[in-house]
């Protein structure tokens, strides 16, 4: 295996020497909207079976977050091993190249080191569903070739229950479809990887493969096969009471109460949500094992390292809110599971770790120089057992607000200075978030150790990495048409004048 020092920065790599080389090849796969309820967190969650085999032979991390609750954020930061204050990008519909343009991403660094890097489905934002079949504000620079799945939920769109007409991404939305699971987008992602794990399995070249599912995300839509596997009536549902909200800072429970479904008080129609989330999670999984089926029939899962990850966490009634963006746990926690070829370490970690730290990992595991501007911390003495932690706490941003999590503490600050707030929680008696301690003034001294931690996190966040060039502020999203649902009819000022019937 070819090794490449820090000490070598300066020292030109030959591309022809790394063509073929022994190094590992690369499975990104990417999770909309998927948060820890499944098989290798949850026993009482949605049915995994893939995931759970994945788990079995990877490290799973058990106290992984996201910089940022909210699609395009985050996938920015994970894809530049960089914080959303840093990439400047805390908004959907943002080109990252708008905003950094300089920025090395992770597809980009395994095409300069002579990988193949290949996009099939939502890596960077999409807009979801609405840009399903397009490329979003996808980037160019990070990918060799790419594959825009288009499938029967997309041309069947109009047949989706949703509590708002014709409102799909950023509503609670959902269908029990006909046909079977390789006409629907996610499946067609799932042969589209297929194929160029076949053809990769026929040619001499290493790959960096990023495959990133639409699902879970809104709407929840899965064959009619999976719902079957669920008993609808024994789905419990949070208490959706407001009593907690008072305990909170306001910006809290602003998050909590903003989005356009954040509570749903009809518990049977919440039940039948939650069950089409997790029927559509179980569509997912069953995608997961299609691929990986295919990676251990190529005989190239020898050699290839592969990551499962979400893009951020979901509520699901908790704390009264459905969707993410909030800083809670629901909704910054995810699942991360690393699998590295003929690795002996640990299996599971509750170290808290954050998901920009993916970026320097696989370039460690890959013997690939990072980029001076990554400021996320490798996991390999994790997942190899030589160091029980690499970090003390782990970062997310919302809004106004900053969020660590500790082994044991959530402690989250809301604005500055003249007005701010505090929440603290302790998971070893409070796993749920509901009692805020930072009131209490038996926990004063606990409080003011981790405000301190979190202050000087805040400072090490706000500043611009080296080599990272320039960074623009302030960044307008990409301007958006309404949603085109197949079958409707619009007039010439854009308004629908005839909305097909779902049957």
């Amino acid at each position: 295996m070819i090794l490449i020092s820090c000490n070598d920065h300066k020292q030109p790599v030959d591309i022809n020497e790394i063509h073929g080389s022994d190094r590992f090849n690369v499975l990104l796969i990417v999770a909309d909207d998927l948060n820890c309820d499944i098989g290798p967190y949850r026993d009482d969650g949605a049915l995994t079976p893939n995931l759970d085999r994945l788990a079995a032979i990877s490290t799973v991390f058990e106290n992984a977050h996201v910089q940022y609750p909210h699609c395009g954020p985050s996938r920015a930061s994970f894809m530049t091993g960089l914080y959303p204050s840093q990439t400047k990008i805390t908004r959907n519909n943002v080109f990252i190249r708008s905003a950094i343009p300089d920025v090395v991403t992770l597809g980009q660094r395994f095409r300069q080191q002579g990988y193949e890097s290949i996009r099939i489905g939502k890596i960077f934002h999409y807009d979801n569903p609405g840009a399903i079949g397009t490329s979003g504000t996808d980037d160019n620079d990070s990918w060799d070739r790419t594959f825009n799945p288009y499938g029967r939920d997309k041309i069947e769109e109009f047949k989706i229950n949703t509590l708002k007409p014709r409102k799909y991404g950023g509503v609670l939305s959902w269908l029990a479809a006909e046909g079977v699971d390789e006409e629907q987008t996610d499946g067609i992602g799932a042969t589209s990887a297929i194929a160029q794990l076949d053809r990769l399995s026929s040619e001499d070249n290493n790959f960096f493969l990023a495959v990133g599912f639409f699902r879970p995300h809104t709407p929840f839509v899965a064959p009619e096969s999976y719902f079957d596997w669920y008993d609808q009536n024994s789905i419990g549902i949070p208490d959706p009471s407001d009593q907690s909200l008072r305990t909170i800072p306001t910006q809290a429970a602003k998050s909590l109460r903003t989005m356009q479904n954040a509570s749903l008080r009809d518990d049977q129609t919440a039940r039948e949500i939650k069950e089409a989330y997790y029927s559509t999670i179980s569509f997912v999984d069953a995608q997961v094992g299609r691929v990986l089926d295919k990676l251990e029939a190529t005989g190239l899962h020898q050699n290839t390292i592969v990551v499962f990850i979400s893009d951020h966490g979901y509520h699901l009634g908790e704390h009264g809110h459905w969707q993410k963006q909030t800083l809670f746990e629901n909704a910054t926690r995810i699942p991360m599971m690393i699998s590295i070829p003929g690795t002996e370490g640990v299996r599971r970690s509750d170290s808290p770790v954050e998901l920009l730290d993916l970026y320097p990992t696989l370039m460690d595991y890959t013997d690939i120089e990072r980029p001076r501007h990554i400021v996320g911390r490798s996991l390999r003495p994790i997942i190899s057992g030589q160091k029980a932690s690499v970090r003390d706490g782990a970062i997310t941003q919302y809004r106004q607000g900053i969020s660590l999590r500790t082994s044991r503490y959530r402690i989250t600050k809301w604005g500055e200075d003249i007005g701010t707030d505090f929440e603290l929680y302790d998971h070893r008696t409070d796993s749920q978030e509901l009692h805020n301690l930072a009131r209490d003034s038996s926990h004063s001294m606990l409080l003011d150790s981790l405000r301190a931690v979190l202050e000087l996190r805040a400072i090490e966040l706000g500043q611009k990495p080296e080599g990272l060039g320039r960074q623009f502020e302030d960044i307008r999203p990409m301007i958006r048409a309404p949603n085109i649902t197949r079958g409707d009819s619009i007039d010439a000022e854009g308004h629908v004048t005839y909305s097909k019937p779902a049957r």
